[in-house]
């Protein structure tokens, strides 16, 4: 999904050195800015001192939803470490460097929340067979988790593709999924920043939730995701390496042109509707009344 903002002359070029897509909602920007023509890039976990002013002066983030599993984070905290730029002690925009804990940009609040946590793996791994089962809980305990979520991907995932795991998510993560939602109908959390890794499944849930709460037309809300395959272009042969290496097809690379329909369908089928939805999860009526007001005047 799209970062919007009034103005994107600042925004980093495609084919810089980012890695994370991301999603921000401004309290003074009417609603139509929210779904624009042009991705906007932004790193996250290396960003420069433009980057750096970006993020915190010219779009004004206060908080930044970090949706990412351990697993990625440990990933991506070996990738930062290994760089010899990153292992001085002069990069003071940052509270750590440490393998085990990402850096962290000074005066914005972090929120890690991961919507595909510990509920969401259990879920995956009851539907093994007992023998995969076994060989997971194998893998993982001697710290081979890759070779664990390959056997995940590859018998649970790829069957249940995109769209599958989209509604599991809205079925099984319903707790993370107030949490985010609640941060954006909370005026001193706002303007915020949310992102994962490749910033187009668990990210655009999130965001294509809180367009609907908005009422923001489907087709409307398509569009917004469809524009996470431009910003993707230029690390699109980086990713594919990533998804073969657990077992997932090219498909997985990009968007699923049936998501945002098929995530309305499912509210509508299974919860009677969104707002039911949220209801059950205990995004009520006063929050989402909270979260347009925020975000709408």
């Amino acid at each position: 999904m799209c970062a919007p903002t009034n103005d994107l002359s600042h925004a980093p070029a495609p084919g810089s050195d980012l890695f994370e897509k991301a999603s921000c909602f401004a309290p003074q920007d009417p609603l139509v800015t929210t779904i624009t023509d042009l991705p906007v890039l932004i790193l996250v976990d290396d960003a420069s001192d433009a980057d750096e002013a970006l993020i915190k002066d010219d779009l004004g983030i206060r908080t930044i939803i970090d949706l990412r599993t351990k697993t990625e984070l440990i990933a991506q905290a070996r990738k930062f470490s290994q760089r010899p730029e990153h292992t001085s002690a002069n990069a003071s925009s940052f509270s750590s460097h440490s393998v085990s804990t990402l850096p962290r940009i000074n005066g914005i609040a972090y929120h890690d929340i991961k919507i595909t946590g510990r509920p969401f793996e259990m879920h995956l791994v009851r539907q093994l067979s007992w023998w995969s089962f076994f060989k997971v809980i194998f893998y993982f305990v001697l710290g081979y988790r890759m070779s664990a979520i390959r056997i995940i991907a590859t018998e649970v995932m790829l069957p249940r593709g995109l769209l599958g795991l989209g509604t599991d998510t809205v079925d099984i993560s319903g707790l993370e999924i107030k949490k985010a939602l609640s941060l954006y109908a909370t005026r001193e959390s706002l303007p915020i920043l949310v992102h994962c890794t490749q910033g187009k499944d668990r990210t655009g849930l999130i965001i294509s939730l809180v367009l609907m709460i908005l009422d923001t037309p489907i087709d409307a809300i398509e569009h917004d995701y469809f524009l996470t395959n431009k910003g993707l272009e230029a690390e699109n042969a980086q990713i594919l390496t990533e998804v073969r290496q657990i077992g997932l097809t090219e498909e997985w690379a990009t968007t699923s042109p049936v998501m945002i329909r098929g995530l309305q369908k499912h509210l509508i089928a299974k919860y009677g509707g969104l707002n039911a939805y949220l209801d059950g999860i205990g995004f009520g009526p006063d929050l989402r009344a909270s979260l347009r007001e925020r975000l709408m005047y």
